[in-house]
């Protein structure tokens, strides 16, 4: 049985994944920032963890990530807000790849975006500071000692999902979030993924596989 964190438990991605390995027998801790969501964490399988990733410094977040065998980074400031996009979606991120050094978690999956990193969203355009963002934190954790895989599902569905997708898709399309966890669980259980970026779509081909 395998110790995970989810960061940003409380996400529509998180939940689902949170609720896949609880399922498979692993154990998993979902850190979120509202106690008002723990009843919907632990309807998952998984134990609720208050904490505030946004103002927590390395040290606390390091004390947070011990003892867990990977990290998945599923947190976001869900946009509007470009100074508190900055502080979770790329300050917040970093700091938990240094906490997850510091506390010998190597194994890190990033949840991001297809496009991301993307330098070339015009600073009139309100993604950019998303975009950005995201880079930034992208960048510095392919650049880290972490064993590190970043996903970047296409643009997100509610729609039942199927357990298959593309992932040597050029554009980005549409993918349920119910794959987007799939995929998350699978990696998490194959060391082949590490130093990976896995962009991906809705498609044909079975989720192990298709990772493999």
């Amino acid at each position: 049985m395998a110790r995970f964190a989810i960061i940003g438990g409380h996400g529509k991605v998180a939940l689902r994944l949170a609720r896949l390995l609880a399922e498979r027998g692993d154990s998993v801790d979902a850190v979120i920032r509202n106690p008002a969501h723990t009843a919907d964490v632990e309807a998952t399988g998984a134990s609720a963890v208050v904490a505030d990733v946004e103002t927590l410094e390395v040290d606390g977040l390091a004390a947070l990530l011990d003892g867990h065998d990977a990290v998945v980074w599923s947190a976001g400031a869900g946009g509007g807000d470009p100074a508190r996009t900055i502080a979770v979606d790329r300050d917040a991120a970093i700091r938990t790849m240094a906490a997850a050094e510091r506390a010998g978690v190597a194994r890190f999956v990033m949840v991001s975006y297809f496009g991301s990193p993307d330098r070339s969203v015009p600073e009139s355009n309100p993604f950019r500071t998303y975009a950005e963002a995201k880079a930034d934190a992208d960048e510095h954790l392919a650049a880290s000692n972490l064993d590190w895989t970043i996903l970047g599902p296409s643009s997100l569905t509610d729609d039942p999902g199927t357990g298959r997708i593309d992932t040597h898709a050029e554009s980005s399309g549409r993918v349920p979030r119910d794959d987007v966890a799939a995929v998350a669980a699978a990696v998490l259980a194959d060391p082949g993924t590490i130093r990976r970026t896995i962009r991906f779509n809705t498609g044909e081909t079975p989720i192990a596989q298709a990772i493999a």
